[in-house]
């Protein structure tokens, strides 16, 4: 494994002209640029980061497209993550580095949304999204149109209470340093302030107890 050095310009131009042309002509022309300036890198990123976040798992970069209208093949973007870390991400745009619960299941969103609703236990996640945005991260997730059933309107939370999935992201966009082996300690630096989202949602939510054919 090499030492991580930075992500280059020429992984952002990759996926420039991926978006421009998602075919496998263009993948099979450009994928020693993928190996070396995108796939490369993020690899040994996660071996650096892997003694503090744990275990790495880099996505694959083709798309399933069995239920979707839009057939391109490949995804405009590379992304992976660790354990204990969160999520990172390189495209066109960019870097990007989240963390949170992306997927929950139904018994997952109902003891959400009773930690939310409770009066010890909810201000401190309103405490954390409050501090997280004033920091610039962007704290989102998928939600209800309105309120869910059984709460009121006029809850002081009832924002967050139409959350059914809640995750936390910075967008590094292409800073000077993207190419420089500090790109390692940003995102383990927004990794590690976004722990205090994390940590109360596995607090108060964690893992699913359904059987697998029931967490849809």
């Amino acid at each position: 494994m090499s030492e991580f050095t930075g992500f280059p310009t020429e992984a952002l131009i990759f996926f420039e002209g991926l978006e421009a042309d998602n075919s496998k002509a263009y993948w099979t022309d450009h994928r020693a640029t993928y190996e070396t300036a995108v796939r490369g890198p993020m690899l040994a990123l996660l071996a650096a980061l892997g003694p503090e976040f744990g275990e790495p798992h880099v996505f694959r970069p083709y798309r399933d497209v069995r239920f979707s209208k839009d057939k391109s093949p490949y995804k405009t973007a590379i992304g992976a993550h660790c354990e204990r870390g969160g999520y990172v991400q390189v495209s066109a745009s960019g870097l990007m580095a989240a963390s949170g619960y992306w997927r929950t299941a139904p018994d997952q969103v109902e003891r959400l949304r009773a930690a939310i609703a409770d009066d010890l236990r909810g201000p401190g996640l309103e405490d954390i999204v409050a501090r997280l945005r004033a920091d610039g991260c962007e704290v989102s997730g998928d939600q209800l149109r309105t309120r869910p059933r059984g709460y009121a309107a006029d809850h002081p939370r009832v924002e967050l209470l139409r959350y059914k999935t809640l995750t936390a992201h910075r967008g590094f966009g292409e800073p000077s340093w993207l190419g420089e082996p500090a790109c390692a300690e940003h995102v383990a630096s927004a990794w590690r302030e976004m722990r205090l989202l994390t940590d109360w949602l596995d607090e108060q939510v964690g893992a699913s107890r359904l059987p697998e054919s029931r967490r849809r």
